[in-house]
Formats: structure tokens, C-alpha cells, sequence
């Protein structure tokens, strides 16, 4: 199924496309970005529109959406992977000149809320490498969990790593929105 828009109070996300690449070259061939990805960084366009055409596909056990601030390029993207009945994988990146704006929080906490809420899943979950911690903050700041680590998981470019497992379920994400709404008003 395709990715439906969704939006938030700066961002839309939409549907992954092919045409893409060229947008999302820099984020895919930045070694900073990279470092922590499962490949290392793309080193021609043809690579990364290559890269594309699975994420930006319908019907493979994914739904992937482009970041854009209105404007329709994308800065990155959010994808939520099928794992097991009601049970998705969050995965997210985002532009490094995009950093430390808050992005990729409202992005995934958008595309964490349509899963919990119109897809009905019980639980989300991401792996993150140990070293890398932007992500750790962001899903701590959405209110993931950490759940263990997996020692050797991944072998990437960087050699042999291990992964945290973080995980959030439908009532943890339902009772912090519920604090959240509560404390604001």
C-alpha cells in the first residue's frame, strides 16, 4: 500500500518516490550520516537511485515516507517494516544539515502515531547501533524503551556491530500523548 501523507505542524511526509535520488544523494553519500547506516556511503547518483527503487516500492512488506517542509524535497525518510503480526520496525534518516532542529522527532513521532493509531499496532520497535547517539536520544525522547542488545547483529561497513533494540507498545505511546495533552493545557 502506499504511504498516505501525513503531516505535521512544519513537515509533510509523503509517499517515497524514484525521483528521489537526486534529493537524497547528499543524504546517502555523506560519510557522517552513513557511518551508522547498514552501507556505507553511496558514491554515484545511479547508487542511490538504484537504493531507491526497493524503499520506494509498494508491496514489500514496507511503507516508506520522504521527509519534505512543504516544498517536496525530500530530507529524508521515515519507514515503518513489517516484522510480525502488529509489530513494525521504525526506521529513519534525515539530512545532516537537518539536524538538531527537532525534524526527525516530529517525523517519527507522526509516523509512530498513524502506526499506533490507524494501523493498530501493538508495538513498534528500532535497532540502533551502541555508538550512536542521536538516535538513542530520539527514541528515549519519544518514550521507546531500551530493550537489550544483540551482540554481533550487523556486518557493515564498518566492521561487525552490535545493536540496541528499542521498543515502544500502543498504551505507553497512548499515556504519554495522554501527559502530554494534560500538561499543556
Amino acid at each position: 500500500m502506499p504511504a498516505p501523507t501525513l503531516t505535521t505542524a512544519r513537515l509533510m511526509l509523503r509517499q517515497l518516490r524514484e525521483d528521489d535520488a537526486a534529493a537524497l544523494f547528499p543524504v546517502l553519500s555523506d560519510p557522517e550520516v552513513m557511518v551508522w547506516w547498514s552501507s556505507g556511503p553511496h558514491r554515484s547518483l545511479q547508487e542511490t537511485a538504484d537504493y531507491l527503487v526497493f524503499n520506494a516500492a509498494e508491496g514489500q512488506g514496507h511503507i516508506c515516507w520522504a521527509i519534505t517542509a512543504g516544498d517536496d524535497v525530500a530530507l529524508g525518510w521515515v519507514i515503518l517494516i513489517d516484522r510480525k503480526p502488529d509489530v513494525k520496525e521504525v526506521g529513519y534518516i534525515l539530512h545532516r544539515g537537518q539536524w538538531g532542529k527537532g525534524i526527525a522527532r516530529e517525523a517519527v513521532a507522526r509516523v509512530v502515531d498513524y502506526g499506533f493509531g490507524e494501523l493498530k499496532l501493538r508495538r513498534i520497535f528500532a535497532d540502533t547501533d551502541p555508538e550512536n547517539p542521536g538516535s538513542i536520544g530520539l527514541l528515549e525522547r519519544l518514550g521507546f524503551q531500551r530493550e537489550g542488545r544483540l551482540r554481533g547483529e550487523w556486518e557493515t561497513h564498518i566492521g561487525v556491530r552490535d545493536s540496541l533494540i528499542f521498543g515502544l507498545l500502543r498504551d505507553e505511546w497512548r499515556e504519554r500523548a495522554g501527559s502530554e495533552n494534560t500538561e499543556t493545557t
